[in-house]
C-alpha cells in the first residue's frame, strides 16, 4: 500500500531545532553534540510520518530521541510534528541511515534502535536494499550499550522470519527474540506508528520483537 500525500508544513513553523541534514551533522553522533546533554540517546531508522518518535520523545522525556528518514519531505513531516509539539529531546534527520551507523555513532551509546515496518523490496533484487541486513545488524549491536534493546516490527512474514534467521546466524550473542506486544489502540495516536494503524485497522498480521544487548556479566 503506497504512501499517503503528506501536507506541507506550515510555513511560520520552524523546523530549526527539529530538521538536520545528514551533510551538515557533527562527526559524532551523541546526546552531547546534538542535544547538550547527557540523556539516554534512542534511535528510529526509517520514521516516516514521525508518529512513534512524536510519542515516545513525549512519554519518555528523560531521553533523547533521533529519528533519520531518508525521504525528505518525510524527514520535514516528521520534525514539523515535534515543532508543534515543542519536543526539546527529539529531532529528525533528513538522510541514509547507513553511512550514520557505520561511521558516526559511537560504540556502545544508544539504549534502543528502533526499525518499524521499514521497506520490504519485494523484488529479489532488491532486497539488498532492505534496511535489516548483515551489515546494518552488526553497526546496530556495536551501537547499543550493554543492555540496550533493538526493536524490530514488520507486516511482511517472510522479511520478519528472513530477518530473525540472519540475526540467529549474525549475532547470536543477541539472544532470542522476545515477542512485544501491541497495545490496545483506542485514539489514533494509540498506534506506535500510521503503519502500525494501516495494517491493523485492515487485519494485516504484524510480526514484533525485540532483542537485548548482553550485560558484559551476562557474556
Amino acid at each position: 500500500m503506497p504512501r499517503s500525500q503528506l501536507r506541507r508544513p506550515d510555513a511560520s513553523l520552524s523546523l530549526d531545532h527539529h530538521l538536520l541534514d545528514a551533510d551538515s551533522l557533527p562527526r559524532s553522533l551523541s546526546s552531547q553534540t546534538l542535544f547538550g546533554n547527557d540523556q539516554p540517546l534512542e534511535l528510529e531508522i526509517g520514521s516516516g510520518k514521525g508518529l512513534f518518535i512524536q510519542t515516545a520523545s513525549g512519554l519518555r522525556n528523560e531521553h533523547n530521541f533521533v529519528g533519520i528518514e531518508i525521504a525528505k519531505k518525510y524527514a520535514a513531516h516528521a520534525a514539523a510534528g515535534l515543532a508543534r509539539l515543542q519536543r526539546r529531546n527529539a529531532i529528525m534527520i533528513a538522510g541514509n541511515a547507513e553511512p550514520l551507523l557505520a561511521g558516526a555513532i559511537p560504540p556502545e551509546s544508544l539504549v534502543a534502535v528502533h526499525i518499524y515496518f521499514p521497506d520490504p523490496w519485494w523484488k529479489k533484487r532488491h532486497k539488498k536494499r532492505r534496511v535489516v541486513n548483515e551489515t546494518s545488524l552488526q553497526h546496530i549491536h556495536q551501537a547499543l550499550l550493554p543492555g540496550g534493546t533493538f526493536h524490530f516490527w514488520t507486516d511482511v512474514l517472510e522479511y520478519f522470519e528472513s530477518s530473525l534467521e540472519m540475526i540467529a546466524i549474525e549475532l547470536p550473542s543477541f539472544g532470542p527474540p522476545i515477542p512485544e506486544e501491541s497495545e490496545h489502540a483506542e485514539h489514533e495516536l494509540d498506534y506506535k506508528t500510521h503503519f502500525e494503524r494501516r495494517s491493523r485497522q485492515n487485519q494485516i498480521p504484524v510480526y514484533r520483537v525485540r532483542f537485548e544487548k548482553p550485560n558484559r556479566e551476562d557474556g
